[in-house]
């Protein structure tokens, strides 16, 4: 198994991408098991140049008990109404709640996104589904309606304005039963890893995406030192910052450390894991296989199970690290 520090030589050049100004409204999370779940509508662009005054977003049946997420310099707008089932949770019976929220009062530069977040739990929904949280942006003159939803076998990104999807992936559980997937949570010593998933590689695409949540439940600090699969000639771990507009992505130093008591998420626009030399690049519904090295846990290593394409942040540009 070819294998790559995380400390890997900070000289070597980083990677640039600006916005895509034809870029579509996703969510930053595109996959995730029943359960809690926190649904991150991004905003990519604006109206023909215009900025971005007001946000909607119509929450799907399944998506139920939601909060949004307060933003400075926006009003909040709440609308609720009754389910078309019945859900049980938490050993109560929920039959209504929000159904679709609105930002408004703002101003969002056409060259610019933000992010409009709303938490909830996902429940009565099968693995494999895909839940639309349909999204309408307003400007002064207009506005761009993320509503399109796909026909059966249809590719959601041939939509001009597709709505942010999210596709439905087994529990842990349900996930066990299934040996050629792996799981997508273990232990190592006081190490909890959940939420573990890597996104498909589009054809001739030399590199792709992992993410994954880390939990320290011990009383002393550990270290993510490296990370390996037998499917990359290169993993690193990355972190992602905005500079002048730009978004600069680097190779981090020294490892992660993860503190007693909290947890340490890799995740999309964030710190992420990074697969290079990809010679396979990975499909919806595959695994990836990864080796963790920690300074005090030691090894573990899971499979990542393969998520959609697309979802997320706005796509970047990777292509400086396919060599």
């Amino acid at each position: 198994m070819r294998h790559l520090a995380l400390f890997a030589a900070a000289t070597a050049l980083p990677a640039l991408f600006s916005l895509n100004a034809a870029a579509h409204a996703v969510l930053e999370t595109p996959a995730a098991a029943a359960g809690s779940y926190k649904a991150v509508v991004t905003i990519p662009h604006g109206c023909d140049g215009q900025a971005t005054n007001s946000v909607r977003v119509e929450l799907p049946e399944g998506f139920v008990s939601a909060k949004p997420m307060p933003k400075p310099g926006w009003a909040l707008s709440i609308e609720e109404g009754a389910y078309a089932q019945t859900y049980e949770l938490h050993g109560k019976t929920v039959k209504s709640g929000v159904t679709a929220v609105t930002w408004s009062g703002g101003d969002l530069p056409d060259g610019a996104f933000d992010e409009f977040a709303l938490r909830g739990t996902i429940a009565g929904v099968e693995p494999g589904r895909k839940l639309f949280f349909k999204t309408v942006q307003t400007c002064a003159d207009g506005e761009v309606a993320w509503v399109e939803l796909p026909a059966a076998g249809q590719d959601a990104h041939a939509l001009e304005h597709p709505a942010p999807g999210l596709t439905i992936l087994a529990s842990d559980t349900e996930h066990a039963g299934h040996g050629a997937h792996g799981d997508r949570a273990g232990m190592a010593g006081d190490l909890k890893i959940t939420g573990a998933w890597a996104r498909a590689m589009l054809p001739g695409q030399p590199s792709g995406g992992g993410y994954l949540s880390i939990e320290n439940t011990g009383s002393t600090r550990d270290r993510l030192l490296s990370v390996s699969s037998p499917l990359a000639g290169k993993v690193e771990v990355h972190t992602m910052e905005m500079k002048n507009e730009v978004m600069v992505m680097r190779p981090v130093e020294g490892g992660i450390e993860i503190p007693a008591g909290e947890t340490v998420t890799l995740e999309p626009g964030g710190l992420h894991i990074m697969f290079m030399q990809v010679g396979d690049p990975f499909k919806e519904g595959g695994a990836v296989p990864v080796t963790l090295e920690f300074e005090k846990a030691g090894t573990l290593e899971l499979e990542l199970p393969v998520g959609p394409a697309r979802g997320g942040m706005p796509d970047m540009d990777h292509s400086g690290h396919g060599k």
